[in-house]
């Protein structure tokens, strides 16, 4: 009988085997219906990210470019600005001094006294006037130098990034 018995559970084992043998390929079968597709998937969601990066970093050269031209235009164009502005406060001082030696001879006339006190008047509305245009031409430089930091400043580091 224990042959029989040793055969009964060879066979059971053998029948055993072959079961979960089957099990393992039904269950790998499973896996590479889920496997294979995630797999192609995930390659081609990586081609369209790595496609869309490339876009973004040709964008951003154009981008860069294009800013880069203007900053060019704009800082010539402001030279231009603070250079007719010098001119114009040597032109202001130079008026001042004359006005000042002006002053000192109307001084001694009297009877032109009377109409040098409105040209007086006047002068120092135009006074105000200059101060003004001053104080309204130091409020652009410091936009302008306000707008150069905060254009200049993303675009350096950007320019940081480019491989070019």
């Amino acid at each position: 009988m224990q042959p029989r018995d040793e055969e009964l559970e060879s066979a059971s084992n053998r029948e055993d085997i072959t079961r979960l043998s089957e099990v393992v390929e039904t269950s790998a079968r499973r896996w590479e219906l889920i496997i294979y597709p995630s797999l192609f998937a995930f390659v081609v969601l990586a081609a369209y990210g790595f496609f869309l990066v490339y876009r973004l970093a040709g964008d951003m050269h154009h981008m860069v470019n294009s800013v880069d031209i203007h900053m060019s235009a704009m800082s010539s164009d402001i030279q231009s600005i603070s250079r007719d502005m010098g001119n114009m406060t040597t032109n202001i001082r130079a008026m001042t001094v004359s006005m000042d030696s002006m002053e000192h001879k109307v001084g001694a006339l009297q009877p032109i006294l009377a109409s040098m006190e409105s040209m007086e008047k006047s002068m120092e509305a135009m006074s105000n006037s200059t101060q003004t245009m001053t104080v309204a031409t130091r409020n652009m430089q410091v936009d302008m130098s306000r707008l150069n930091n905060n254009v200049g400043r993303p675009m350096s580091f950007m320019n940081a990034f480019m491989p070019w």
